[in-house]
This record gives structure tokens, sequence and C-alpha cells, in this order.
């Protein structure tokens, strides 16, 4: 084990004890996943919500053998301050990661790093390692693993009986997830097992087929209800166990081999993500446990949930799960009733809705953009550029520090001063609004380009960088060092659990809808904004936003017609036709004068520019928007 990891700090939310866990759910999350990877890297804060907790009674009783601490908010760092916790910090305060999956993901990383022969630690984070990375903004398997059952769990265990007669929707949802066929990297050759393990179990049944052999299979069929088929479980077992799975080096007969894809049988589920335990089955195993537990003090009949239910089973068999859930006191449930549920009491979760599958079904738009832009034009609606309030401003690049300069790393030197240019545009707006003491927020800052110009050129203000990738921030970091600032934050959270104060957004190329989510937060802070939106294709129908946003789109265009001028926005790269690009610019410019009026609704003066010169983006619009 190596012995030269630094310390951090990790600060989780404590409301109250209810039974054998810690809410809210995320801290009895956090604590299962510490004790499964037997993790002592991390100086552990307890954050209550309120006040008058007992000390001894939380660390006795609900912490197992990590010690824990209790701290007051206000004795957080001020960057941890301004997120959700769960958080993590690093000792000098400037670099905080925030927010369930990006702290859990980082607990297994510092485990491995610290003991690299932990290799099942490691494995929880999944094939190319993006368990629960994708951030619940825009991934609806996140948005339910790390914010939907937890929250629903909690207001199930907090709610009065008679307002928790139902299961939750999204415990529903879940068990539908378990329903559907798994896909995995190497899905066609172990699907190809399986029909192999089938048709030889076919062929040794019907050797000894008797009228007596074939009621008893009836009859075990039909009380299987879900029956879980043997390969895929030894499959998954095997990986968890380190050995070769069964079959591995059998050839596949000639049949089985000419057999096509679509012919093929589909795998089904052995853990939350398909056959391999993973960060998903951590996240969802303290919530389903207290779901299940309490239901079953409620005597409630779990008949309609046969999924979950044998998920929660076999999740126990993993090694090292029943150990870790000893140290944090959670008493599993043995629940051999719930398989034995006849098919016609079982509920069609085909029935339970899936909101955005629904609004976004006809993802496939044919046609070109000019009907819709006509249809818009004989409303009096065209796309309009407001004039550039500087277009030659620029800053003196040769003047400053060379890690100021986005050339800095493998950009080539045409790229660089593209990115320079761009830089001038939204440093100079930033600039005209900013006075000091003020808080800069760079969302989606990817490697810190225009934050740490900003921290340089503006020492009076305090500027936080926010991205979800760790790489790229941990490259700002380096630069920030490098430079010596002390008036920079890092924080690698989802948009989402970033709460803090400010006064000026910033966003350099935010994708798709994460431009939205950047300006409703600049809205919910009565803060300005400089954006400069990207990937228009990228954009539909989340959760939260819908679109067109604005009351004069909605008139006027339906969702379908909005996305064709957000396909087509994306239609500006160099080597198109000029006319193309032409059409792809005001395509543009429209959805850009949606996303203004929709800010303009909530006493916002927004207006729309196009960077200068053209030519340093082909995505080269920007919002100046300033609260009224």
């Amino acid at each position: 084990m190596k012995d030269s990891v630094a310390e951090e700090h990790l600060y989780l939310g404590f409301s109250h004890q209810y039974r054998d866990s810690i809410l809210p759910l995320h801290t009895s999350i956090s604590l299962f996943l510490l004790s499964y990877c037997d993790c002592k890297l991390f100086k552990i804060f307890l954050v209550p919500t309120g006040e008058n907790v007992d000390d001894q009674f939380v660390t006795k009783n609900l912490l197992g053998d990590l010690e824990v601490h209790l701290i007051s908010r206000c004795q957080l760092p001020v960057v941890v301050q301004s997120c959700c916790l769960p958080a993590v910090v690093k000792k000098d305060g400037k670099f905080c990661r925030a927010g369930l999956s990006v702290v859990l993901r980082h607990i297994i990383q510092k485990t491995y790093e610290a003991d690299p022969s932990k290799k099942d630690v490691l494995e929880l984070l999944g094939f190319k390692k993006t368990c629960l990375k994708a951030c619940a903004e825009v991934s609806q398997w996140t948005r339910l693993c790390e914010i939907s059952i937890p929250l629903a769990v909690e207001r199930f265990l907090t709610a009065s009986p008679e307002h928790c007669q139902t299961i939750p929707p999204d415990i529903l949802q879940l068990e539908r997830k378990l329903g559907e066929p798994v896909r995995v990297h190497n899905d066609d050759k172990i699907r190809r097992q399986k029909l192999q393990q089938q048709k030889a179990d076919a062929k040794a049944a019907m050797s000894v087929l008797g009228k007596e052999t074939r009621e008893e299979e009836g009859r075990a069929v039909e009380m299987g209800g879900h029956p879980l088929p043997s390969l895929e479980l030894s499959i998954a077992f095997s990986k968890l166990l380190v050995q070769e799975a069964p079959g591995a080096v059998n050839r596949e007969a000639p049949h089985v081999r000419r057999t096509k894809s679509s012919d093929l049988p589909v795998l089904d589920h052995v853990f939350a993500e398909g056959l391999y335990f993973t960060l998903a089955d951590v996240v969802l195993l303290p919530c389903i446990h207290q779901f299940l537990v309490s239901s079953k003090k409620q005597g409630k009949n779990l008949v309609n949930l046969p999924l979950i239910s044998s998920w929660y089973q076999r999740v126990q068999e993993v090694p090292g799960v029943k150990k870790a859930a000893g140290k944090c006191s959670m008493e599993f449930l043995q629940l051999p009733e719930l398989m034995n549920a006849p098919e016609e009491e079982l509920q069609d979760f085909s029935s339970v809705p899936d909101e955005l599958e629904e609004e976004n079904e006809d993802s496939s738009f044919i046609g070109g953009p000019r009907p819709t832009m006509t249809k818009l034009m004989e409303n009096g609606i065209e796309a309009k550029f407001s004039p550039h309030p500087c277009p030659n401003w620029t800053l003196d690049w040769t003047s400053l520090p060379s890690a100021v300069s986005p050339g800095e790393g493998k950009m080539s030197r045409d790229r660089a001063l593209r990115k320079q240019q761009q830089l001038n545009n939204l440093v100079a707006a930033v600039t005209k609004l900013a006075k000091p003491g003020d808080v800069i927020v760079d969302f989606c800052s990817g490697g810190g380009h225009v934050g740490i110009v900003l921290a340089h050129m503006m020492p009076s203000c305090q500027v936080v960088l926010i991205e979800n990738k760790e790489l790229s921030l941990i490259r700002a970091k380096d630069r920030s060092d490098e430079l010596g600032l002390n008036n920079i934050w890092f924080i690698q959270a989802n948009l989402d659990y970033f709460n803090g104060n400010f006064n000026i957004g910033v966003a350099l190329h935010a994708c798709g809808v994460a431009t939205d989510m950047v300006i409703e937060h600049c809205i919910k802070a009565r803060a300005a904004f400089v954006i400069s939106p990207c990937c228009y294709g990228f954009i539909q129908n989340t959760v939260k936003f819908k679109y067109p946003q604005s009351h004069q789109f909605k008139e006027i265009l339906s969702y379908k017609e909005h996305m064709i001028l957000c396909r087509f926005a994306d239609q500006t790269a160099v080597q198109l036709p000029p006319e193309r690009r032409l059409i792809g610019k005001q395509c543009m410019g429209l959805v850009d004068l949606d996303r203004a009026w929709a800010a303009e609704e909530h006493n916002y003066s927004v207006q729309v520019i196009s960077m200068e010169p053209e030519s340093c983006s082909p995505k080269n619009n920007m919002f100046v928007g300033i609260p009224t």
C-alpha cells in the first residue's frame, strides 16, 4: 500500500437518524461505500442541518469503525459552503468535489491509488470507468440513481401511513429498468453462449422427457416468476470471484455461429446496470434496503417488485457487501416469499411512464429549416444581433505569463489564436460588468481558459471554476498554481450541486442544454451572464427544460419545429458551402433569440452578439444578460 496519500476532508450532511440509517440517504450511501472499500483515507465530518445533535450517539451507533467529527455549516471551508453535500476538499481549501456521484467515484479512485491490489473496488466504476459519470441533468439513469430514488425513499420513510400506501413511481421505474434487456460491450459473444446453453439444456430435457417431468418443469417455471438464467449469473460472479467464466473456452456450434444477432436471446439483469456489480448497486442498496424494511414493518405486500426483490437478495451475496452492511448496522432482510409471486399478481410495468421517452420519441426530424424560418418570419420574428460593444478590444497576450495563454498544452497555433480571440470577447464583456469584490463563476470551465484569464486580470474578484470532468479541472489547477493565483477556487461538480451566491456567470461553449442550465443558475442568483453557446444539435427536452422556452416562440412553434432549428444551427462549419453556413447562423440566432426572450421574462435585459472576428469559431454567438 502507498503511504504518501494526502489526507482529504469529507463533509456529509446529517438531518436525523431513521432506524439503521442516517438521513439524508446520500450520507448513508457514502458511509456504506467507505465501509465496503475499507477506506480510511478521509477525515470525515458530519454537518448537522439542525442543532442539539448527540455526538456520541451518532458516532457509536451508526458509523461502525469510522472516526467521524461533527462540524456546523458555518465552520465549513468557504468553497464547501457554496456546494451541496456530500463534498470532499483538499487541505488548501481551493479544490472541492461535490455531489454524490462525483464524491463516490473519487473515493473509489483514491482507494485504488492507495492500494492497487483492490482491483475489485476499481471495478465498481464499470466498463471504461464511466458508471454514473454522466451528469444527472442529462442522464436519466444517473438522475434515477443519484437523485430520484434517494429522495423518493426519504419521502416514503418520513410520510404519514396514509400517504405511503402506494409504491413510489421512481421505485417502479427501477423495477421496469431491471426488466429491460442488458447491453454490454461483448454482448454478441455472451448471447451466443446463452443460445448454445439453451439448446444444450433443451436437448438434455428431451432425452428424459416424460409426463411427470413435464409437469414438474411447468410448476418450476410457474413458481419462478422471473428466474435468472444461470449463464448471466455465472458470468457476473466469476468476475467478482476472479474466476474464468464457464463456457468461455467452448467452441460455438456451427448453427449458433450462423444465427443472426437479431435472433439471439436477450441477456437479463443480474445487477442494476447489467451483468456486473457496479457503483450503481452501491448507491441503490441502502435506499432499497430502507424502503423494503419500512414496507415490511407496515405489512405491505411487495409482490409487485419481484425484480427488485431478487436483485436485493443477489447483491447480498457479493463478497464484502454483508461485512460492509454489518459495519453500518444494516440488517438485511431475507424475503423468500417475494420470489414466488403468481404471474397474474405482477404489475404491468410497461404502464410506468418514462416522461422523457414520451416527449422525445420522435427524434428523427425530416426536412429543412426554411418552412420553420418562414413561419417565424410571417409572425415578425427573425434572427437579430446587437452591435458588438467593443469589437476591437483585445488582451495583450504577448505580455501575459505563458500559463495564462490557452496555447499552453497540446493546442495547435491556429486553434490557440482562435481561442484567444474568443476569450477577448468574453473577457471584454465581463470587464465592463465586474466591480471589485464580485464573485465570477466560470461554468463548464474545462481546462480553465476563461476563469484563469479573469482571475489573473481581476485580482480583486473571486473566480470559481465549475467543471464535471476531473482531469480538465486538475489541469486548470496546475496552471493556476504556476501563476500563484490566490483568488480562484475549483469545484468538480454537476451544475445543480453548486448553490453559492455570485455576481457574474460566464461560460465559453456550454454544450447543448448546459447553456440553459447556466442561464437558469444566473437567474436564480440574479447574476449577470456572459455565455457563448455550443452544440445546438444536442438540445432536447429534459426533466428541467422544455423547448421552445419563450412565450413568443411557444405560440408559434411546436417542439418538433424548434428542434429542426436546433439541428440546423449546427451547420456552421467552415468546410460547408457559404449559403448553408448562413442558414446555420440564422438558425443559431433564432434558437438564441428564444433563450434571450425567455430570460427577459425573468426581468433581464439580454443582447445576442456575434463575437469578433466571426471566424474565431463556427459557434460565435454570445449572450450578455443583465438583471433589470
